[in-house]
């Protein structure tokens, strides 16, 4: 594989407020990409500088070599789908690509077979005969893949694909886009957690307009996971105490041992105490990074399975909690996501 997309230093200042922070990346040929951040991260901001609808302060695009020196080959390089595409509604489906493939130097003929082609690709050949202001929002979604897709471009770019879209309009799309990342390069921005695990090989995490995380999704999966004990109590006022008091436990813990290693002090962590530290619950917190407590869901995230789970039953045990169901994984890419953007 070889690189398509290069970015490198890319910054958007709009007066003195800096959207976007200096990007370093690479999508490589044949590869789809997600670019992902909460809203206002700088998504958007990015996708239409690499696109050439957005002068970039400083910093490099090249697709496939071509850098803006050479805008006009980087264009005929490059496809582009909008969040919320723009069309003529009184042109029919079928005559608004054909229009598309006409300004990319194709012959009336051409322009013609070319819109049939991708218009029964796109599931749109009936409607391709309708007008585009009867069209619904996914209909128009994949009319704008088609109008995209119409020079053959070796780099597809998109903006929030399926954010607008309802249910139905949102799986049409994305199984168009499986499809289609077979067959070229794929770029798209989304908030979306699932859209990403679901499409993409690599992903590029914005926070904040700087890239906070960045990799092939495998690499970032087995690096960044952690196993999880998910456990739902038994509701009442004892279940929904014990929670906190574990929650701000870990916490406790947590923070004395951050001071602890500041300090460098050589007592072991097995004889640190508190007041309010129950040395029964010890064992417990030792194996413990992190609880999360929604209502009677409690999540702990661990770095001992094994002990940590014999611990947390025998704690559930001796308290007398009630469980109704406890379940072992490892964290997902939204706890990463969120753990990342949140600083």
């Amino acid at each position: 594989m070889r690189p398509l997309l290069e970015v490198e230093g890319l910054v958007k200042s709009f007066g003195t407020t800096k959207a976007v922070k200096g990007l370093d990346f690479t999508v490589m040929e044949g590869r789809c990409a997600a670019l992902l951040g909460p809203n206002g991260a700088g998504k958007t901001t990015t996708i239409r500088m690499l696109t050439g609808l957005l002068k970039a302060t400083k910093g490099t695009v090249r697709i496939n070599g071509c850098s803006g020196s050479s805008h006009r080959d980087m264009r005929e390089l490059l496809g582009y789908v909008p969040q919320s595409p723009s069309f003529y509604g009184w042109m029919t489906g079928k005559e608004y690509v054909a229009y598309a493939g006409k300004l990319c130097g194709l012959t009336a003929r051409q322009a013609d077979i070319r819109a049939s082609e991708l218009l029964s690709r796109v599931g749109l050949e009936e409607a391709g005969k309708r007008r585009i202001q009867g069209y619904s929002g996914g209909m128009k979604q994949r009319l704008g893949l088609a109008q995209s897709l119409v020079h053959q471009p070796k780099l597809l770019v998109m903006d929030e694909p399926v954010s607008a879209l309802d249910p139905i309009g949102r799986r049409e799309v994305l199984e168009l886009l499986q499809e289609l990342k077979s067959e070229t390069t794929v770029l798209f921005s989304t908030h979306v957690l699932h859209d990403a695990e679901e499409l993409c090989d690599d992903i590029i995490i914005m926070a904040s307009g700087q890239i906070a995380l960045q990799g092939s999704l495998q690499e970032v999966r087995n690096n960044n996971r952690l196993p999880v004990i998910s456990i739902r109590l038994e509701e009442g006022e004892a279940s929904r105490e014990w929670a906190l008091t574990l929650k701000r436990d870990a916490e406790s813990f947590a923070q004395k041992t951050v001071e602890r290693e500041n300090e460098s002090t050589a007592a072991a962590l097995p004889h640190m105490t508190s007041s309010h530290l129950p040395l029964q619950r010890m064992p417990l917190l030792r194996h413990v990074r992190e609880v999360e407590v929604e209502g009677y869901l409690v999540r702990l995230i661990v770095d001992d399975i094994a002990e940590a789970r014999r611990s947390l039953l025998e704690e559930l045990l001796r308290e007398n909690v009630g469980v109704s169901k406890l379940e072992v994984g490892f964290s997902s890419l939204e706890d990463l996501f969120m753990k990342v953007v949140s600083g």
